[in-house]
């Protein structure tokens, strides 16, 4: 049996970074890493993300900055994408890199921008393309 929080956290964790990406994380999700998908699906969804406390837009740019000072890079493409439903824009990202260019060091706020601009660069394509057979007979 599930608690609230798993329940929350998985609503919400759709909402943040969208059905799809959380339909292939469930359908990856093997006997070994269950336990640890429960324990981010109820914490850090269930939890932290559902709080009402700050906007998801500043969550957004706090986990991107996070993230990006403590060299997690690999969580980064992910969080650019759900910035699009977060209401984080470009200019938030890069005001939140540098804090961490400050704080945390160039080099790390350096390689999150790179990342950043590569995942907005596809991001636009994929729009670009989907638009592209929207007019299709």
């Amino acid at each position: 049996m599930r608690n609230p929080q798993y329940h929350a956290g998985k609503e919400v964790r759709r909402e943040v970074l969208g059905k799809a990406h959380v339909a292939r994380a469930d359908a990856a999700t093997t006997r070994l890493d269950e336990p640890f998908q429960q324990l981010i699906t109820e914490t850090a969804w269930g939890n932290v993300w559902a709080s009402d406390k700050i906007s998801r837009r500043e969550r957004s740019m706090l986990t991107l900055a996070l993230l990006a000072a403590l060299g997690n890079f690999d969580e980064i493409p992910m969080h650019i994408r759900a910035t699009a439903n977060t209401g984080a824009t470009p200019e938030d990202v890069a005001e939140a890199f540098q804090h961490v260019a400050i704080y945390a060091g160039a080099p790390r706020a350096n390689h999150a921008l790179k990342l950043a601009k590569e995942t907005y660069a596809e991001m636009a394509a994929e729009t670009s393309r989907a638009g592209d057979h929207d007019d299709a007979p």
